[in-house]
């Protein structure tokens, strides 16, 4: 029998698709508050209490499994776009060249404004470094050490992400607009001084000291590697 509160179309639809009301949430709630009313203020309703739970358990692990898989992919997005940046880099057949791409395609595959390679010498400038000045600059020895350790402990790190305001002229030159970088320490073999790799961004969030560094790190050691060939 049918009950007279209920239209019998709605009530057919609901018994031949029990399943779609188990599904919404929403409906599930008005259906357990219900059953609550008719049993009155003194009785607790324990599979009402358990089914709350067991939604806000569901509700976090979504949230998780949303969180998981949207690191994942900007994972693998940002190893894409390092092993483009590599690949790029690895392409010209001069040194010059290879100094020059930095600043045009490896910096647009990596998104950053600003790309500079610092060099340690006792001798200065030459006529090779003076005519990659946009790309290139020379500095005294131990200058790479006091530069990473402006503001933290120490330069054991090789990548360092932070933000930078006003950014150093000794880097940047004349390029104040850079508000945040990542600072990669090479390593060109014994005997030879240290250089640095710096990328520079307008954006202050873009480089920050709680993001990971893995895939720089990696990055800044296919270019070290390829700086060695070069210096040999």
């Amino acid at each position: 029998m049918s009950s007279p509160h209920l239209d019998a179309a709605l009530r057919d639809e609901i018994l031949s698709r029990p399943d779609a009301l188990l599904e919404d949430k929403a409906v599930m709630r008005a259906l357990v508050a219900a059953h609550e009313k008719t049993l009155g203020g003194n009785i607790v309703d324990l599979r009402g209490i358990a089914m709350e739970r067991l939604e806000e358990r569901l509700d976090r692990l979504e949230e998780t499994h949303r969180t998981v898989i949207a690191a994942a992919y900007e994972n693998l997005a940002g190893t894409n776009q390092i092993h483009r940046a590599i690949l790029k880099m690895l392409d010209p057949a001069q040194f010059e060249d290879f100094l020059r791409e930095l600043s045009g395609d490896v910096a647009d595959i990596l998104r950053v404004d600003f790309v500079r390679l610092v060099l340690e010498s006792v001798t200065g400038k030459d006529a090779v470094l003076a005519r990659l000045g946009d790309v290139l600059t020379v500095a005294e020895p131990g200058f790479i050490d006091e530069y990473l350790d402006q503001t933290r402990g120490g330069s054991e790190r090789n990548v360092v992400l932070r933000q930078v305001q006003p950014a150093s002229g000794e880097v940047y030159g004349d390029e104040d607009w850079i508000r945040s970088e990542a600072c990669l320490k090479l390593d060109f073999g014994e005997g030879r001084l240290p250089g640095m790799l710096v990328m520079g961004s307008e954006d202050p969030h873009q480089f920050a000291p709680n993001q990971g560094t893995d895939l720089l790190g990696f990055f800044g050691g296919v270019f070290e590697r390829s700086m060695r060939r070069w210096l040999s």
